[in-house]
């Protein structure tokens, strides 16, 4: 099966990349970002946190969905990296070929970006990237119109995934199954958690409110039991870096079930007296638990707190007045 994908899957697109501008090579080093875990988990969070009715029926339920969706995304890809363990390209080993116009700051960064250890396919960013723009074009679905957020969601993937080949961190054929595993399993993850659209089913008023049906749980599972099957494979390989990632892979998928059992799904914004700290703390235990990777069950707990933390924040107002009124 491994033999489906080599290591020698490029089709040309290296020396395509060497001719053009370091200047166009750097700028494809900062969008790149727009699919960095963090980036993506962040925005996600603000959006489930944040949002209002003005983008979604129910903006809780919408983003709670997408957070799932992009968490089995990334449980999909930790599973394939470990399955077919092929190398990056030879360029993201190094050394660094850093222009010699750019600052010392922005030298470090770019020499950052563009060196890159792991296993190649699929590429994690074209997945996540393809996975939260067009979870977030799908559940925000009163925000602009459906063919503007779609054209907006491909545009910034297909900006990521050409990023990632531009930046020699991986092959074209690895950020096409990305796209192509980051949108399927959205759509999914979406069905899963019974989106009408997806389904197919439901009138037209009852498409119109579609978030309303949403229900996170059963995504979040499948991420976890995705993750579980990634762990097998990465501890039977021998593939130390795919372990740590197809745990975190279980703690968010479990950490979001949790969280998701604290909430009723029509709870208001969040007010940003409470989820100014709640950032720093979840954003604390984030880097904690990748911070102290070595310490696998330290990692599990650390980010199954910070995910039962973000999910469940929304209804933390709620628990706090009901406190306060009891005290009174």
């Amino acid at each position: 099966m491994t033999g489906l994908v080599t290591a020698e899957r490029g089709i040309g697109e290296t020396a395509l990349v060497d001719a053009l501008p370091e200047v166009v090579v750097v700028v494809f080093a900062a969008v790149t970002h727009l699919a960095d875990p963090w980036f993506l988990f962040g925005l996600l969070a603000v959006g489930y946190w944040f949002a209002s009715d003005r983008f979604a029926a129910a903006p809780r339920r919408a983003g709670a969905s997408a957070i799932a969706a992009v968490t089995c995304a990334y449980a999909a890809t930790a599973l394939g990296k470990a399955w077919f363990a092929v190398p990056r390209p030879p360029g993201a080993v190094g050394p660094a070929d850093v222009p010699t116009w750019l600052p010392g700051l922005l030298s470090a960064w770019y020499e950052a970006q563009v060196l890159s250890d792991g296993f190649g396919f699929p590429s994690g960013h074209a997945t996540g990237g393809a996975a939260a723009y067009l979870a977030l074009a799908l559940v925000y679905d009163r925000a602009w119109t459906g063919r503007k957020r779609l054209l907006a969601a491909a545009a910034v993937a297909l900006a990521v995934a050409a990023s990632r080949v531009v930046i020699e961190v991986h092959y074209l054929v690895d950020v096409l199954a990305g796209l192509a595993v980051g949108s399927g399993v959205v759509l999914g993850a979406l069905w899963l958690a019974g989106d009408p659209r997806v389904r197919r089913s439901g009138d037209r008023s009852e498409l119109r409110g579609a978030t309303a049906a949403l229900d996170p749980t059963l995504p979040f599972l499948l991420a976890s039991v995705v993750s579980a099957g990634a762990l097998a494979v990465a501890v039977a390989g021998g593939h130390t870096g795919e372990v740590v990632e197809a745990g975190i892979g279980i703690a968010t998928g479990a950490g979001g079930a949790i969280g998701w059992r604290l909430v009723d799904g029509d709870e208001p914004a969040v007010p940003v007296r409470i989820a100014v700290p709640a950032l720093a703390v979840t954003g604390g235990l984030w880097v904690g638990a990748y911070a102290l990777s070595g310490s696998v069950w330290v990692t599990l707990a650390a980010t199954t707190a910070a995910v039962v933390a973000v999910v469940a924040l929304p209804a933390l107002p709620e628990r706090i007045e009901a406190t306060s009124s009891a005290r009174n």
